[in-house]
């Protein structure tokens, strides 16, 4: 790996500001209520390329930063020194120092190609820098960082300067995805948000000032113990309150309730003026900014308003009603009060509703059962007691999963075989069907029409059959599950189904996972990585090895998972995004081929550098139906669904 492109989004604290560093002081006084906040990424960002070095330095030819660069060799004291100057350069150099100090690690060099993120505008570029340094770091030496190790580190560089800003700043680690932080002491919960519609964001500069670190300091002698009325009352709103009105915004967020959310901003806002403003009214009159809320041209395009980071006359959000509203808002904005403004949309994640399955292969394996029927026609006794061909068992499972429409690969010269099975049983026959055989046959007629074909004339490898289908996934995200596997569930929601619900969550490239023995190891690829959630179900997965000797799985590739390593390898299932199909697209027209194929493998490799890949542990078993002995213990056990 020489050098990798890296963009960190800005972040913008959608609700619960000053509640991270107050939840903080739990450490110090029980009483005190967590801090919570529901923070986002925002499309503007730092973009950069880094590759190792044998110092750690980083340079620009933008404007912005006027020809200026930091070089510094790898000396925990030496970076400690710059960070604690203060500067734009304090930052890397306050996370460069703690990962020099903690790990053993070279140089690097950090290109800052493009710069869309506007600087002390209450979006933090400070953090976006900072996730940005601790990522180079992680990938370029394989730090085995989840998302909130880098935070942590991102966070710790950042105290190390004259800043001292909170723990929410660094939510940009998690992408242009809305989540809700929970601060409990130094403890420190992240939960993504599922948005149910989409949320029209127009966040603006004041073009006036505001004294940050005056703010900070008089509220922060509200804490940890309150002596007084008024500092009783900044506990009370940064404590239940904010509570409240967090867990009152995730509602509106999930349930898609946008005019409700526009009007909790508002009420939100005028809670802050009323309890926690008194504390610091010197900044936190923040005329401008009141100005802005009460503008009633601006209350025509908007559902409601509020302050931005430390509140005061730096930044504001607003919630426009629509689209229009939006772009009619920053043009306002922009011509009529000379205020800087951009748009910031949150949208519901695709929802899964495309499937692939290849079964353009030859079945030699099962050869030759396979030269009188199909490998995925072979017949297995489902739990409903009927005989079905494998491949229509992997069809319900699809369909209940709500997909709506599925793409077979097929050999040349195969459609006909499929046509035969969908078409309909002659009227005769269906009126000798029982019941429960009759709402079969109606049911195959309802997948019938969810199918697409299409055909793979060159057997270029598995990548190359599912690269195929990127015309019919049309840059949505599509489930893909192997030709070989049927699957039961241990829970209500099937495999599948659990897969789509954690894509949701994440909105990443996914690969469905299940932990194996380690003498099993050297017949999979296995991924390793570091668990997202307390749950232990989602990883992030930072290698990913075909087929590793047990001796090597046991040194590098076991996942600390309460307390005990396991090993986890595929289950069979996938959710492709775009950047798979970039990848494959890229390997196709530039003969990348691994052992004279194109394979998916190493598209998903590439799509975890760049953009991150996860795991996700399925509650449930896969039976293998390609293998000849495997597909004789599937067929005894899988209708008894003995899991």
């Amino acid at each position: 790996m020489s050098k990798v492109e890296l963009f960190v989004p800005g972040r913008l604290c959608l609700m619960g500001e000053h509640s991270d560093w107050a939840g903080m002081y739990k450490s110090t006084n029980s009483a005190i209520v967590p801090g919570e906040a529901i923070v986002t990424g925002v499309e503007q960002g730092i973009y950069a390329i880094v590759e190792k070095a044998e110092d750690f330095s980083i340079d620009s030819e933008l404007e912005i930063y006027h020809g200026s660069s930091f070089s510094c060799i790898m000396d925990p004291e030496k970076l400690r020194e710059t960070a604690s100057a203060g500067g734009f350069f304090s930052y890397v150099a306050g996370v460069a120092s703690y990962v020099c100090e903690n790990y053993k690690v070279g140089g690097v060099h950090i290109t800052i190609t493009k710069m869309t993120l506007p600087i002390k505008s209450g979006l933090s570029s400070s953090a976006a820098i900072c996730v940005l340094v601790a990522r180079a770091f992680n990938i370029l030496y394989k730090l085995r960082l989840n998302t909130m190790g880098e935070m942590q580190i991102a966070f710790i560089g950042e105290q190390r300067t004259p800043s001292r800003c909170g723990r929410l700043d660094q939510a940009c680690a998690y992408g242009v995805n809305p989540v809700r932080m929970i601060f409990e002491g130094t403890e420190i919960s992240v939960k993504p948000l599922k948005i149910s519609a989409p949320m029209h964001f127009v966040v603006a500069d004041l073009k006036a000032s505001k004294d940050t670190i005056k703010i900070l300091a008089d509220l922060n002698k509200c804490f940890p113990f309150a002596q007084t009325d008024l500092e009783r009352t900044v506990q009370e709103a940064l404590g239940n309150d904010n509570k409240s009105f967090i867990e009152a915004a995730r509602k509106c967020i999930e349930d898609g309730d946008v005019e409700a959310y526009g009007h909790l901003m508002t009420q939100y806002q005028e809670n802050f003026d009323k309890k926690i403003a008194p504390a610091c009214p010197q900044e936190l009159k923040a005329p401008v900014l009141h100005s802005v809320l009460n503008n009633e041209i601006i209350h025509q395009y908007i559902h409601g308003a509020k302050g931005v980071g430390s509140q005061g006359d730096g930044t504001v959000q607003f919630l426009a009603k629509d689209e229009q509203c939006q772009q009619d808002l920053i043009e306002y904005l922009k011509n009529e009060l000379e205020m800087p403004a951009f748009a910031l949309t949150l949208r519901p994640k695709k929802a899964v509703s495309k499937a692939i399955i290849p079964v353009a292969g030859f079945g030699t394996r099962m050869f030759p059962a396979t030269k009188a029927i199909k490998k995925d026609f072979l017949p297995i006794l489902d739990v409903d007691g009927l005989y079905k061909p494998v491949l229509l068992i992997m069809f319900e499972e699809l369909v209940d999963a709500g997909i709506e429409k599925i793409c077979l690969v097929i050999g040349e010269d195969e459609k006909q075989i499929y046509d035969d099975f969908f078409a309909p049983v002659s009227s005769t026959v269906y009126e000798k069907l029982p019941e429960d055989k009759k709402a079969e046959e109606d049911r195959i007629r309802d997948i019938k029409s969810r199918i697409t074909y299409v055909t793979q004339s060159e057997r270029k490898g598995f990548g190359h059959a599912v690269y195929l289908c990127k015309e019919f996934t049309a840059d949505e995200p599509v489930l893909l599950l192997l030709g070989d596997y049927i699957y039961h569930s241990r829970e209500e929601r099937n495999c599948a189904r659990q897969m789509i619900d954690a894509y949701e969550r994440i909105g990443k490239t996914m690969v469905s996972i299940h932990s194996i023995d380690a003498d099993k190891v050297v017949h999979y690829g296995v991924m390793h990585g570091y668990c997202e959630d307390k749950d232990q179900t989602t990883l992030k997965i930072d290698k990913m090895v075909e087929k590793p000797t047990m001796e090597f799985a046991q040194d590098y590739l076991g996942v600390k998972t309460r307390g005990e390593d396991k090993y986890y390898a595929v289950f069979g299932q996938y959710i492709l995004t775009k950047e798979v199909f970039d990848d494959l697209g890229y390997n196709i027209r530039n003969n990348v081929f691994e052992n004279g194929e194109i394979q998916l493998t190493t598209a998903l490799d590439s799509v975890r550098e760049k953009h991150g890949l996860y795991g996700y542990a399925v509650n449930g078993v896969s039976y293998d139906v390609g293998i000849p002995g495997e597909y004789y213990e599937t067929s005894i056990r899988y209708g008894q669904k003995e899991i």
